[in-house]
């Protein structure tokens, strides 16, 4: 049998890994990791750079087999191709830069009938399972974080530590997710200003890239949208930047500022489409 995690880099599928290997062995188990990062050189694609040292030092302490494909493209690229800025309601990065890669390692590498694919959503989470299952057909698909114990994401930490492994350090500054250095485009306004406040460089790369293509589409679209007033309007980096240093944040809905927090459900929301 031969056993695939799907390897964010992220705390949980680093646990998913785990409890996998303790029952299966690492002989056949591979971790199966999708670089957003593309060809480009540029500092502010792909993931942090303490994910890429997390996803290597784990891979060894594993023993495990680790792989890691990429589409080429940064996430800019993918959405100047798609013509499209990704957002919480439609991602092209996710489909295309991981999830359409992933499934093309396993149709070239995998027999179905004898592979597992495994997936780092937990307990809380449930109710996306089916919708996993039904998209990684015809493999066999575990969430093993949804079993017995049931642990919650500080506990995940403590036992990574435990393991003499440091966590990503973007879950010691604060954040939901170690992916993506923060911007990710299903995330919303609360995570942004943080990434504003302590990630200014990558923020300014995101907010040209986004101003760029807007440019070039010639449309009012954004990552980001603006529900105050009971309506629901596009709302820029920029424009976001500007009211955070005019100190205009009563502006938005204050239940909105915490609204899609966390965004990276890369191997988890699949939009209605097939890998």
């Amino acid at each position: 049998m031969k056993h695939v995690v799907m390897y964010s880099g992220g705390i949980g599928s680093w646990a998913t890994a785990r409890r996998v290997i303790n029952q299966h062995g690492p002989t056949n188990v591979t971790l199966l990791f999708a670089d957003v990062k593309g060809t480009s050189s540029q500092p502010h694609c792909g993931e942090d750079a303490d994910c890429y040292r997390f996803i290597h030092e784990t891979a060894a302490a594993f023993q495990a087999d680790l792989r890691i494909v990429s589409d080429g493209r940064n996430i800019w690229e993918c959405f100047t191709d798609a013509r499209w800025i990704g957002n919480a309601l439609r991602a092209p990065c996710s489909h295309q830069l991981k999830q359409i890669p992933c499934r093309t390692w396993l149709d070239t590498h995998c027999d179905p009938t004898t592979t597992t694919v495994y997936v780092g959503i937990d307990w809380t989470e449930m109710d996306r399972l089916p919708a996993i299952r039904n998209h990684y057909l015809p493999y066999r698909t575990e969430a093993p974080l949804t079993e017995a114990p049931y642990l919650d994401k500080r506990e995940l930490l403590r036992q990574c530590r435990a393991d003499g492994i440091k966590p990503p350090r973007m879950y010691v500054q604060g954040w939901p997710h170690a992916n993506c250095q923060g911007a990710c485009v299903k995330a919303g306004i609360a995570q942004w200003r943080k990434v504003l406040r302590d990630r200014p460089d990558t923020y300014a790369y995101h907010e040209t890239q986004e101003q760029q293509l807007r440019d070039r589409l010639g449309k009012d679209v954004s990552i980001l949208r603006d529900r105050a007033d009971g309506q629901t309007v596009p709302l820029t980096l920029h424009t976001l930047r500007q009211r955070c240093e005019t100190g205009q944040l009563e502006l938005f809905d204050p239940e909105d500022l915490d609204y899609e927090w966390g965004g990276c459900g890369c191997f988890t929301d699949y939009e209605g489409t097939s890998a």
